[in-house]
């Protein structure tokens, strides 16, 4: 007779090995699978500490934080020269802005926080009024409210700007234009009309082979050829529009990479239930296209952002430019005063750069790009 011998019930479960479970296996598995990568992460481990140990002793242990001139900030050892910056600090803000108009400053800050806010956050109704403020109503009024001369407010021409608020205007006036400037130029590019494809390649082209320092020159000295006997724009506005054609170009090719990268089927869908070429592109391709190079587009933000620095080549005192003009400043010039100020600077454009690639990132989970739903 043979037996046999059926389980009933399932066995109980044994620990996982040691070598295999527990944090220091996970800790092993991501750091260190092998000797190799093991000794690597090691010697990263170790640069990354001695180069934060380095940044904070010379920012906060060894630094100067209260002194009325250079003389703390030249002591043997002394670090950063905070005593420099709370002395500057508003000069970089506003400029030459005057001092008693700087009201006026603030009240732009306020009025461009509160309706972007009210565009960036999807939980504040009303985008459609944010939107029709932010990108109509908020540059006229800026303009106004900065340069004066209306409304019983003192004129303060664009040569007194600077600072935090000039780098601000380049900034938003470049992304806000070049995003409209760049989907024409994209879809000029693929237009099946000869000319118009032409002169878009063309302009992409042209602006794209040459850096933005030149197109920042071409604008300055150019521009004023076109206009008419007398007229000669200040230098602002020549750096906006110089400015915003050369981000167009650059935001044109991004946009055209998600116009192709959209199914064929999609256009023939949109053309078989009868929607004309600009309904289909604005109801249909578009939103799909630049749902796809949403990263790209921030990327562009981001860039264009760090270019404004690149102004001041033609004069224009934007906040690089008033950081490096405080250190001619002989009351505070010292051995720690430029790497105070640079690292300052480092700062407050890692602080706007990542606070856009942060939103990025909150969009594109929100949109659920580029994951399987």
């Amino acid at each position: 007779m043979t037996l046999a011998y059926v389980r009933t019930e399932d066995a109980p479960k044994r620990p996982p090995p040691a070598t295999t479970a527990g944090t220091w296996a996970r800790l092993r598995d991501q750091f260190a699978p092998t000797p190799l990568s093991g000794l690597a992460t090691i010697v990263i481990a170790a640069l990354l500490a001695w180069t934060a140990w380095t940044i904070i002793h010379w920012a906060l242990i060894s630094a100067v934080w209260s002194a009325p001139d250079r003389e703390a900030c030249n002591a043997v050892g002394a670090g950063a020269c905070w005593p420099f910056v709370k002395a500057k600090a508003l000069q970089w803000v506003y400029g030459f802005y005057p001092i008693e108009e700087r009201w006026r400053a603030n009240l732009v800050f306020l009025l461009g926080g509160i309706s972007l806010l009210g565009l960036l956050v999807p939980q504040i109704p009303l985008k459609g009024l944010n939107a029709l403020f932010f990108f109509l109503i908020y540059p006229v009024l800026t303009f106004y409210l900065l340069r004066g001369d209306h409304f019983g407010l003192v004129r303060v021409d664009t040569d007194q700007w600077g600072g935090l608020l000039v780098t601000l205007i380049v900034a938003l006036t470049g992304i806000v234009a070049s995003m409209p400037i760049g989907i024409l130029l994209a879809l000029g590019r693929r237009s099946k009309m000869p000319v118009v494809r032409s002169l878009s390649t063309a302009f992409i082209e042209i602006v794209r082979g040459v850096p933005l320092v030149t197109v920042l020159f071409m604008a300055s000295v150019m521009f004023p050829l076109f206009m008419p006997p007398g007229v000669n724009p200040d230098k602002l506005l020549k750096a906006l529009i110089g400015v915003a054609l050369f981000s167009a170009a650059y935001m044109a090719e991004t946009v055209r990479g998600g116009l192709q990268a959209i199914p064929k089927g999609q256009y023939e869908a949109s053309m078989a239930v009868g929607l004309s070429y600009w309904r289909m592109m604005l109801l249909i391709i578009m939103p799909q296209a630049l749902k796809v190079v949403i990263p790209g587009i921030v990327n562009s933000f981001i860039s264009l952002f760090k270019d404004t620095s690149l102004v001041s080549i033609i004069g224009i005192f934007d906040l690089f430019n008033m950081v490096q003009s405080g250190f001619n400043d002989a009351k505070w010039a010292s051995a720690q005063t430029g790497n105070t100020g640079y690292f300052v600077l480092g700062l407050v454009y890692w602080a706007f750069c990542f606070a856009m690639s942060r939103y990025s990132q909150f969009i594109e989970r929100r949109l659920n790009t580029g994951h399987k739903r």
